[in-house]
């Protein structure tokens, strides 16, 4: 009978570790050591004052290093990447066997606001030196993640209050049940029968009082405090109890609550030029604020005083609106946002069920009323008289003008009013026409819904998707980044910035590879 070798799983192991070794140039991890160790880190040291005084702190340069390694792998708790320098060979050299706990770790990336932007310019710096950043086209979008906090604990102030009063009668219900258990004798033998198999029963009833009591202090401090949220139409939102910055927002898969991130990649190699995390799920109004941070960090990067002169920006229709493009004209940026129906206009579109029968009117639209400007009136298709109202101001939208109003007599009795009046109102039926003050001297909407019916801009717009989607590809799903988890716009912001550090610092190592092999 053959014999073999003797196996003994128990027994330890001592192996000779070469730290220096695990980190294989071309790979992930070399170039973030590589990378982080050519970079300017003293603004980091602002943060620490133990010259003289307290315990050594870790450097930033290791911390750093294992931060960016970890979240290149999923691993985005401060206590994961805690376990992680003790357990995993890669983050070990890369921390020099050292082991920060996760409190230090945590504690130094929400702290560092300024250094972490200044960290994002350095690596898009090398990311230019490389040649991965082209400043011809640039793609917008927003990407949205879940918060570290529950859609549970969301509501406008009005539900908190009703919420805070369900839990209330849920409370005195269970005392008053308890109670009359406690005075039922039969009920409280049987009780003491199964207490072996239930459990202590007292102290389930007390640890569930307990929570309930916990869950209404907690709605009774933030409603003694908050006040309601308001959104971006001017009408009160949901807040929420535990991380109010963030919002309800409808994410691909249903609601989430968190926080929209926005990113503008070049077209070139996909590297992100500019980010921002934003508590709304309505992207279109921080384009600006986008535009800004581009046109500031090209002109780091190129060294130009104007580099977006030659550039285009490609937005989808989230970005269209009168403000944004009014603001992008300003900054004298050539951008491409189509508005939400221009591929109705598309012929390519026709055989497509949810475009379909599109070019045929349903109902009448301003064009189809002509403008009396001696009566100050309009004249509707059937021939009436559309007179002048009054003004009217919509504070939410930001916006002016007047309202001329058919009277209700006139429409009631018309043969066109099925594809006039679209609904009854509570006064009946009649047609009202809002005609909005003109901010601006030229109507860039209307130019842009030219521009992009050209088919040579169709074509330019068709290449949006191809640069900005697979950036989010690759930080969701292919490394784990899927998700905040820290609380408050201004820390989210920062891990947002490191995520987008991150995904700059892949193309730099698949970069640096590709020319090591040429």
């Amino acid at each position: 009978m053959a014999r073999y070798k003797y196996v003994d799983k128990s027994q330890g192991l001592f192996l000779t570790v070469n730290l220096q070794e695990q980190l294989i140039p071309g790979t992930f991890e070399w170039t973030v050591d590589y990378l982080i160790n050519k970079m300017d880190l003293s603004l980091f040291e602002q943060n620490y004052h133990n010259d003289e005084l307290g315990a050594c702190a870790y450097s930033p340069n290791i911390l750093l290093k294992v931060i960016f390694f970890c979240y290149s792998r999923g691993i985005i708790s401060s206590r994961n990447i805690e376990r992680a320098c003790k357990d995993n060979i890669i983050v070990k050299a890369l921390a020099d066997d050292l082991v920060p706990d996760h409190d230090t770790i945590a504690t130094f990336i929400s702290s560092n606001f300024d250094t972490a932007i200044d960290l994002f310019t350095q690596v898009l710096l090398h990311c230019s030196e490389l040649n991965l950043i082209t400043g011809e086209m640039f793609a917008v979008d927003g990407c949205k993640l879940p918060s570290n906090a529950s859609k549970e604990w969301s509501g406008k102030m009005s539900d908190l209050k009703k919420k805070k009063a369900d839990l209330e009668k849920l409370l005195k219900r269970i005392l008053l049940r308890h109670k009359e258990l406690d005075k039922n004798e039969e009920a409280r033998k049987k009780l003491d029968t199964f207490r072996e198999t239930l459990g202590e029963d007292q102290k389930r009833r007390e640890r569930h009082i307990e929570r309930i009591e916990k869950k209404i202090r907690k709605i009774n401090q933030f409603l003694s405090t908050a006040e309601g949220k308001i959104g971006t139409s001017g009408q009160e939102v949901q807040s929420n109890i535990t991380d109010n910055d963030s919002a309800r927002i409808k994410g691909p898969h249903g609601y989430i609550q968190g926080y929209n991130g926005i990113v503008m990649a070049d077209s070139g190699n996909q590297v992100i030029v500019s980010a921002k995390a934003i508590g709304s799920g309505a992207e279109g109004g921080c384009l600006p604020d986008m535009l800004d941070s581009l046109e500031e960090n090209m002109k780091i990067v190129s060294r130009k005083k104007k580099p977006l002169k030659k550039a285009i920006v490609l937005g989808d229709t989230n970005y269209f609106s009168e403000d944004n493009l009014q603001e992008a004209a300003k900054r004298k940026i050539e951008v491409l946002i189509p508005d939400p129906q221009f591929r109705k206009r598309d012929t390519n579109f026709d055989d497509r069920k949810k475009y379909k029968d599109t070019n045929v009117k349903k109902y009448f639209d301003i064009d189809d009323f002509k403008y009396n400007k001696k009566e100050d009136s309009y004249t509707c298709p059937a021939g009436e008289t559309l007179p002048y109202k009054c003004d009217i101001e919509f504070k939410s939208r930001g916006t002016k003008g007047k309202q001329y109003r058919m009277k209700q007599s006139v429409c009631s009795v018309c043969s066109l009013k099925g594809q006039c009046i679209k609904r009854k109102s509570g006064k009946g039926e009649f047609r009202a026409l809002f005609i909005a003050d003109q901010r601006y001297k030229d109507n860039l909407s209307i130019k842009m819904r030219e521009k992009i019916d050209d088919p040579v801009y169709r074509e330019i717009y068709s290449r949006r998707m191809q640069i900005i989607e697979p950036v989010f590809a690759n930080m969701t799903y292919f490394k784990g980044m899927n998700k905040f988890t820290y609380r408050g716009l201004k820390k989210v912001n920062i891990q947002w910035t490191l995520y987008t550090i991150v995904h700059n610092i892949w193309k730099i190592a698949k970069a640096l590879r590709e020319k090591e092999m040429l």
